[in-house]
């Protein structure tokens, strides 16, 4: 069955459990880590994940999905950076960002799409965490007990490889058949020791190099 969720009133809905209703949400959990780093002091990173009830479940591939996606992503992007920056001590500690969404067995991939490829999510993500960069993302089919991968890279600088990297959870109970584990990632710094050069600095590389060589 279809969940409508009428947000026209968006503002109005300043209250967790507010929210938390209009998006179907059963629970958040948030994940940290610090690493330590000889240049500068530790490294933290962190995800935040929401676990929503599907809103597109029993509905065809024909379904429009806009009109539930542009209600529902502006308040996942906002729960979720709010515990971001909270944890990773605020918007100007971030360097490097990405975001993820498995959907269970009973949704389509599309739906995954519909929340974190959207700018109501999207763009809402990079404004809190003061980025300017396309996010990178994983998205997928997912179940409870799933590990999952999330790429990040830098948030203005995606050309600076030192910040290429991924954080791991573990979704004990989620996503279930009918929902959606949306997560927003960001870490404070690179790499631990990332020293592999940089693509803006990197030397010219073809095929030619490949020319002498028989397999």
């Amino acid at each position: 069955m279809t969940r409508t969720v009428d947000l026209s009133t968006r503002s109005t809905l300043n209250r967790y459990d507010d929210i938390a209703a209009a998006i179907g949400l059963r629970k958040i959990s948030t994940f940290s880590e610090e690493i330590p780093h000889s240049e500068g002091g530790s490294i933290l990173r962190a995800t935040s994940t929401a676990v929503i009830a599907n809103p597109w479940m029993g509905t065809g591939t024909d379904f429009e999905l806009a009109p539930e996606g542009e209600h529902i992503a502006p308040l996942l992007s906002k729960l979720l950076t709010d515990r971001l920056l909270d944890v990773l001590g605020g918007a100007e500690k971030v360097e490097a960002f990405g975001k993820a969404a498995l959907v269970g067995a009973g949704g389509e991939i599309e739906h995954a799409g519909a929340l974190i490829h959207t700018p109501y999510f999207g763009n809402l993500m990079r404004e809190a965490l003061e980025g300017t960069s396309i996010l990178c993302f994983a998205d997928g089919f997912g179940q409870p007990g799933e590990r999952l991968r999330i790429p990040m890279w830098h948030k203005t600088a995606p050309a600076t490889r030192s910040h290429y990297q991924t954080i791991e959870i573990f979704l004990s109970d989620a996503p279930n058949a009918s929902e959606i584990a949306v997560v927003a990632a960001a870490s404070t710094g690179p790499r631990p020791f990332a020293r592999i050069g940089d693509r803006n600095t990197d030397i010219p590389v073809t095929a030619e190099i490949l020319k002498e060589i028989t397999l």
